[in-house]
């Protein structure tokens, strides 16, 4: 009995101690969102802002690398005029804007 007693008063200081077992998971945790999560939404947040840009005539260059004038923009795609006709991708395919029309 009496060393039933003792085992409960352990369990009550050891309570800090849990605090201070989940301390570096918490500080890993805080890295990998400051070095990997934020600067990927903040990427993520960029490229949104490049389609919803996309204007008639804006040189693009795809993520697949095709270089292109934007003739159309539509809901979901955008139809590019490429040297050899035209093209109709997707707009989150769209890698970035070389010059805005």
């Amino acid at each position: 009995m009496h060393n039933l007693i003792a085992m409960v008063g352990q369990q009550g200081q050891g309570g800090g101690n849990i605090l201070l077992s989940l301390l570096p998971l918490i500080i890993l945790f805080a890295v990998m969102y400051f070095l990997i999560i934020g600067p990927q939404r903040r990427q993520q947040k960029e490229h949104e802002k490049v389609i919803s840009s996309l204007s008639k005539n804006d040189v693009i260059i795809t993520t697949g690398g095709l270089h292109g004038t934007v003739i159309n923009v539509k809901d979901k795609t955008v139809v590019i005029r490429v040297e050899e006709g035209k093209i109709e991708v997707d707009k989150t395919c769209v890698g970035r804007i070389t010059k805005k029309g």
